[in-house]
This record gives structure tokens, sequence and C-alpha cells, in this order.
């Protein structure tokens, strides 16, 4: 994956940080986790800045900024690929400092990255998935990885029309990727 040098989406619109903070629920949700966040990269400072979070560190970490090439989610910001480590206390790649600062150091973590064409836009976390014979498999991480795909087109479309005001092309792909979220949802009868 190729990173842009445009800048994260601003925080500041109602519209994507209620649909950020809708993803970081729903992924939650779907997991049973204890927490779930979204860091977008900001490409002009290359740090990975918290701009949704549910569960734990909801509270104070939204804003929190960390360089994006450290860690598990700065591998996956780097490489545009989903990592899961069902054991972070033996992971190299777990930069527990960056963990112990937020105030939350979780046991399993699943980050995909939010991806939109060839851009990474940041990377979708789950943390301590809801323990059961498939806490945190790949059919998991690929329906992460499927879920955080589906999030960075719908923050794409709303990051663009912030600006501009949504076209009925632009209105029909939001609804029909809105649709393909719930009927993943709906697939997962399991959780």
């Amino acid at each position: 994956m190729t990173q842009s040098t445009a800048p994260a989406a601003p925080p500041t619109d109602p519209v994507v940080a209620e649909l950020l903070q809708s993803v970081v629920d729903v992924a939650r949700a779907i997991f049973g986790a204890e927490a779930s966040s979204i860091m977008l990269l900001d490409h002009q400072s290359f740090e990975l800045v918290f701009q949704a979070v549910s569960g734990q560190g909801q509270e104070f970490l939204i804003g929190r900024r960390f360089p994006a090439g450290q860690g598990i989610a700065g591998w996956v910001a780097g490489s545009g690929e989903p990592m899961i480590v069902d054991d972070l206390r033996r992971s190299a790649s777990f930069d527990r400092t960056v963990a112990k600062s937020t105030g939350y150091v979780p046991d399993a973590m699943m980050a995909a990255p939010l991806i939109h064409g060839d851009r990474v836009l940041g990377v979708l976390e789950v943390l301590d998935p809801a323990p059961g014979p498939s806490r945190a498999g790949l059919p998991e991480l690929e329906l992460l990885a499927l879920f955080a795909r589906q999030a960075g087109v719908a923050l794409r479309v709303a990051v663009d029309n912030s600006t501009a005001v949504l076209g009925a092309g632009e209105r029909d792909r939001a609804m029909r990727l809105l649709t393909e979220v719930q009927r993943l949802i709906g697939d997962r009868g399991d959780w």
C-alpha cells in the first residue's frame, strides 16, 4: 500500500466523528471486545492519531498521537496488512510503552488498515476480543479487515463530502456500503 501525503481527516467534522464512533462501537460489539479504536494517519507528521474509542480509554485517548512507525498499529499502517496477536506479552511488535501511556494494556489484539483505493487512512483495532474457541482467528481477522475496508471507503466518502454536497451517485455508493456492512453483521449470527 502506498501512503499519500494528504493529512488525516480533521476530527472537527461532526459527520466524520459520528461515523468513526459508530465503526468502533460496532467493531467492539461484533467481537465482544473490551475496547476498539480508530487511529487516523497524519501524513504530515507521520503520526497515528486516536479519533474514536469505544470501551477502555474512551475518556482520554481522543486526539492522542504516537509515531506511526511504532508498534502493531504502526506496522499495520505501514504495511497495509491486518495483524492478529493472541498473546501481546510475547510479541516483539507490541509497544508496551505506548499501551502503558494510554492506561490500558491489552492481552490480545486484532488490527486492520482503513484503506481507500491504495491509500492507508488509518488503523482499526479491536482489543481483547471475547474469549472463545475462535477468539481471534483468521476468520475473525478477515471479517475485521473487510469491515475496516468498508469503513475506509465510508470515511473517504464522508470526508470528501464534508466540503461538497453529496451527489446522487455518492449517496447511492454510501447506501450500498452501509447495506453491505449490515449484511455482514447479519451473517455473523454466532456473535
